[in-house]
């Protein structure tokens, strides 16, 4: 299974990241499961995504994030997350 990829963007990633579109989440714990792959540049907040292989990753403000197409996983919104996403 794919991993979930996180990195610090370069400039030209957040000024693509800016055309997608943003979704927002308050706090909540709640299941997921990508059936395209998602990319997206988190603005705000903390979460944390374990997936069923048993791996957790933080995610926080400033990151961006690929999560791979199959990936069922747990999302677990700890500060209300802020991110412009797109799937492709």
């Amino acid at each position: 299974m794919a991993k979930i990829e996180v990195k610090k963007p370069t400039k030209e990633e957040i000024e693509e990241a800016k055309n997608w579109g943003i979704w927002e989440k308050e706090p909540s714990e709640f299941d997921w499961y990508y059936d395209t792959p998602e990319s997206c540049y988190i603005l705000e907040g903390e979460v944390t995504v374990k997936t069923e292989d048993g791996d957790e990753v933080t995610i926080k403000a400033g990151d961006l994030v690929h999560f791979p197409q199959g990936l069922k996983c747990v999302w677990n919104v700890k500060k209300k997350i802020r991110k412009h996403f797109t799937f492709k």
